[in-house]
């Protein structure tokens, strides 16, 4: 068992925003030897990544509680859960997954209302909330969240499907929600994240765009040298 130091709001609050962040989505780990993995990348990891889907929002069926309570039990890092799931389920989701370990549940700005209630309840239980929209949404439907969030992730491929190239639009959209943040007063509070496409010729152009984090899959579970690669990843600059 790994004892946390920070948890929740805390353990987010903290993290580093003079680099780009390194959030490893835990897709990507070999499932059946979780453990081993999250060994080898705790020295170089920001925040773990879980993605959670029903197969109605998303194509298919991803991660469940008590997965999570194993992972949380083996990591001194933050837990950020992106919950890719229909309105209904949308708040009980919210508690089970707080209630396993998560320091950090987004929502999808696409739940509407609902999504905004279990914002409320995140804070409620004691984690910190975020935002994600697809790939196909106005980025202006981030807006009713800013007040309430503590990151801003867009998704920079379709949902819920891997191994897909970035969207044309995907910095450009980066770059909208930037000035949507800064518009609300927000932009020094809100960590602003990419997840899909990401590649290493890609990387560089989200960070270019602003990007504070990218949801590092294959590009960190599948390199030899995670070190080295983690140096270049925090050595990458905002565009001036």
């Amino acid at each position: 068992m790994t004892t946390k130091s920070l948890s929740g709001p805390a353990a987010i609050a903290a993290l580093p925003r003079n680099r780009l962040l390194g959030e490893f989505s835990l897709w990507s780990a070999d499932l059946g030897n979780m453990e081993r993995d999250l060994k080898r990348i705790e020295p170089h990891v920001d925040l773990h990544h879980i993605d959670v889907a029903d197969a109605r929002f998303t194509p298919g069926f991803l991660f469940f509680p008590d997965l999570v309570a194993r992972i949380a039990g083996l990591t001194a890092r933050p837990i950020h859960v992106h919950l890719m799931v229909e309105p209904e389920i949308v708040e009980e989701q919210t508690r089970q997954f707080i209630e396993a370990g998560a320091d950090l549940i987004s929502v999808h700005a696409e739940n509407g209302e609902a999504g905004l209630r279990a914002v409320r309840l995140a804070h409620a239980l004691g984690a910190e909330a975020g935002v994600v929209l697809r790939v196909e949404t106005q980025v202006a439907a981030v807006t009713p969240f800013l007040s309430q969030v503590a990151f801003v992730t867009l998704l920079g491929t379709s949902i819920g499907v891997k191994g897909q190239s970035l969207s044309e639009q995907a910095c450009d959209r980066l770059i909208e929600a930037r000035a949507l943040m800064k518009k609300a007063g927000r932009e020094a509070d809100i960590i602003l994240a990419a997840d899909g496409g990401i590649r290493h010729d890609t990387v560089p152009r989200l960070r270019a765009a602003a990007a504070d984090t990218v949801v590092l899959g294959s590009l960190a579970f599948g390199d030899p040298h995670l070190a080295q690669r983690m140096a270049w990843l925090h050595g990458l600059k905002v565009a001036a």
